[in-house]
C-alpha cells in the first residue's frame, strides 16, 4: 500500500517587520540621546608662598559691599544697577581694558552682586580679572 505523501510547504520567516522594528529603535535612541557640548573653564589657582604679593598701580578696583553696592577705586556708586558699574569702569579706565581688574567682595555679599560684577567688566572689555575677598568683622 502505497500512501501519498502531503507536499511540504516551506517555512519561511519574514524579516521585514523585525528590521522596521529595529530601524525605529535605532531612530528613538537617537532622537532621545541629548548631545551636549560641555565647556571647560580652565582655572589657574594661585599658590600660597610666604612674600607678600606686589600691588599694581595701574589696576581698576571693583569693591562690592555686604548689601551688595559697588564702588570703583574707592569711589562708592549711586546705585546699583549695571549700566553705572559699566559706565565707571569706562571712566576709570579711560578706554584701556588691558589693565588688570580687581573684584574685591566682602565674604557676606551675594553670589549675584560678584556675577553682574564680573558680567559688566567682561561687557566692558576688560580681560585679566582677579578676584580676592575681605572678610570685615562687624562690630557688636
Amino acid at each position: 500500500m502505497k500512501f501519498a505523501r502531503r507536499a511540504r510547504n516551506e517555512v519561511d520567516v519574514n524579516v521585514t517587520p523585525l528590521i522596521d522594528v529595529v530601524f525605529l529603535l535605532l531612530i528613538f535612541f537617537m532622537v532621545s540621546t541629548t548631545f551636549t557640548k560641555e565647556t571647560h573653564l580652565t582655572v589657574d589657582l594661585p599658590e600660597a608662598t610666604d612674600a607678600s604679593s606686589h600691588v599694581v598701580r595701574d589696576q581698576v578696583e571693583i569693591t562690592v559691599t555686604r548689601t551688595g553696592d559697588y564702588a570703583v577705586n574707592n569711589v562708592p556708586l549711586v546705585n546699583r544697577k549695571p549700566a553705572t558699574l559699566k559706565a565707571a569702569l569706562e571712566k576709570v579706565s579711560k578706554g584701556d581694558h588691558t589693565r588688570p581688574l580687581v573684584i574685591t567682595a566682602d565674604a557676606q555679599s551675594t553670589h549675584q552682586a560678584v556675577v553682574t560684577a564680573m558680567d559688566a567688566a567682561g561687557q566692558v572689555g576688560f580681560t585679566e580679572l582677579s578676584i580676592t575677598t575681605t572678610n570685615a568683622k562687624q562690630e557688636k
